[in-house]
């Protein structure tokens, strides 16, 4: 036993999201436990008949995990002291749809990739270290490695339903 004690915290995001255009989406997030919150939006342009007047929510879900990574590989550093200059991440994420005359398509992912250029003198070893603790840090890449199931209930007149 090493002597340190473990301590446990709860992250909650809530978010509200309304439609305000033919596509467009305006999302108020809140961060309760820290008393912030953030209005973003998301769009789809012509191809999906939208206006293009936000980035589309693939978009968002690739700077989120893109950033989130990021953000752990610079939060760690300090923390493994292995020093690192700039950090820049390329990411590509590839789903494939399928669909069936005019019934809504089907999507699935096949790979998300992530490339990591760190300008740093650490050793390889501890180059690693940083990349694996800020994999197992970022809370997005953990919830995509869990398979985690998504919760539906859809509301009919006065009462929610599961969807």
């Amino acid at each position: 036993m090493t002597g340190q004690e473990r301590k446990t915290f709860e992250v909650i995001f809530e978010g509200t999201g309304i439609s305000s255009g033919k596509m467009r989406n305006d999302i108020h997030v809140e961060w309760p436990t820290m008393k912030e919150s953030f209005d973003l939006a998301t769009d789809e342009g012509p191809f999906h008949g939208g206006d293009g007047t936000a980035p589309p929510p693939l978009a968002l879900f690739t700077a989120a995990l893109t950033g989130c990574l990021m953000t752990q590989i610079r939060a760690f550093s300090k923390r493994l002291k292995v020093n690192i200059g700039t950090v820049e991440v390329k990411t590509r994420l590839h789903w494939k749809g399928e669909q069936l005359g005019h019934e809504p398509y089907e999507t699935s992912p096949v790979g998300f990739e992530m490339d990591v250029d760190l300008d740093s003198t650490a050793s390889q070893d501890d180059q690693h270290r940083l990349i694996a603790a800020a994999k197992k840090g970022c809370f997005i890449e953990t919830t995509l490695l869990q398979g985690l199931a998504v919760a539906h209930r859809l509301k009919i007149d006065d009462t929610w339903h599961d969807a």
